[in-house]
């Protein structure tokens, strides 16, 4: 018998899941950092034509799909759909990632804008992969960071999601529900 079980075959203190106050803290922290990295990173995105007439900011970042394809299809749409409608996908960006941002912040509907944050990460590694300079682990990063938010469903800790939650669960209500799946 292993020294982490006890007689009774159940699981000893060493073999738990650490819930307190540390495991807590630790998950707001990278909740909230998190939310403020979409924040920040939505702020360089700056209408009405997102740095297309000047060759920067988002519109370079999101040309690097074609020049330095990561994925052909994903090239393929970002050349034939994004760039020509650049306008309206600089707009849906911006408000996209402040709104995951803004989210991930208050703790509010975390899990559902975790898994936002997990396929805009996606989307913006496919476009700069295989740009030069860039740092391929910093969006393996960002994707292991939302996978930890949306698992530990971090909103519940220090987030509007710990305090809503009762009141959803006692309600019959279809956004109540919704909420609290996504919570």
């Amino acid at each position: 018998m292993s020294s982490a079980t006890s007689e009774q075959g159940t699981a000893t203190p060493a073999e738990e899941l650490d819930h307190g106050r540390g495991t807590r803290v630790a998950l707001a922290v990278v909740r909230i950092g998190i939310g403020l990295l979409w924040i920040q990173s939505a702020g360089w995105k700056t209408p009405p034509n997102f740095g297309q007439d000047s060759g920067t900011g988002l519109f370079k970042y999101t040309s690097y799909a074609v020049e330095y394809p990561v994925f052909p299809p994903f090239s393929w749409l970002i050349e034939n759909l994004v760039l020509p409608n650049f306008a309206l996908f600089g707009y849906l960006t911006l408000l996209l990632e402040a709104t995951i941002g803004a989210f991930l912040l208050v703790g509010l509907a975390t899990r559902f804008w975790a898994v936002l944050g997990i396929i805009q990460t996606v989307a913006i590694a496919l476009s700069v992969l295989n740009a030069p300079d860039e740092w391929p682990w910093s969006y393996y990063l960002m994707i292991a960071a939302h996978l930890v938010i949306l698992a530990a469903a971090a909103g519940r800790t220090a987030g509007l999601d710990g305090v809503l939650r009762p009141r959803w669960r006692q309600s019959s209500g279809r956004v109540a529900g919704l909420l609290l799946r996504a919570s």
